[in-house]
């Protein structure tokens, strides 16, 4: 197996983050509202803006891009968004890697927590972010165009 590198993404992968990202969700399509599958699989120009609203990350093997997250500030925290690994790669560690990355930047740049929102049917995204030390918790948003979420969150602090 080729090493995966983390990197942060650049305007040309714009494309290959779009394809990841609807790659990794098509599955769920049915179980998402078109608004809320078309908000969670972003077209390039899209993923072109979130790379001027903070960083992305992208996972590449052998030059290929594999995996992907961003993040945008919420005052204190950092709001972690579209992390998707492609389903050929899942379970060897492209999303602890990524995960890891996001959470050495909001460090490095005085978060002091990390939140997300996902939705109840993605259940292996939510173990991993469970292992990874996010919990539960109450705040919004509660739905994406009708698409149930729940949001998660893990302290910085020591």
């Amino acid at each position: 197996m080729a090493e995966i590198e983390i990197r942060r993404a650049v305007r040309e992968d714009a494309e290959s983050i779009a394809g990841v990202l609807r790659d990794s969700f098509v599955e769920y399509e049915s179980s998402y509202t078109p608004e809320a599958f078309a908000a969670t699989t972003p077209q390039r120009d899209q993923i072109e803006n979130r790379m001027k609203e903070g960083p992305v990350w992208v996972a590449a093997r052998e030059k290929i891009i594999v995996g992907t997250v961003a993040a945008v500030a919420r005052d204190e925290a950092l709001y972690i968004r579209g992390m998707a690994v492609l389903p050929m790669i899942r379970g060897q560690g492209v999303g602890e890697l990524l995960l890891e990355e996001v959470e050495r930047f909001a460090s490095g740049h005085g978060y002091r927590r990390l939140i997300l929102s996902t939705t109840p049917f993605l259940a292996r995204a939510i173990r991993l972010y469970e292992n990874s030390g996010f919990r539960p918790n109450t705040e919004g948003p509660h739905d994406l165009f009708g698409t149930p979420l729940f949001t998660m969150a893990k302290s910085l602090e020591s």
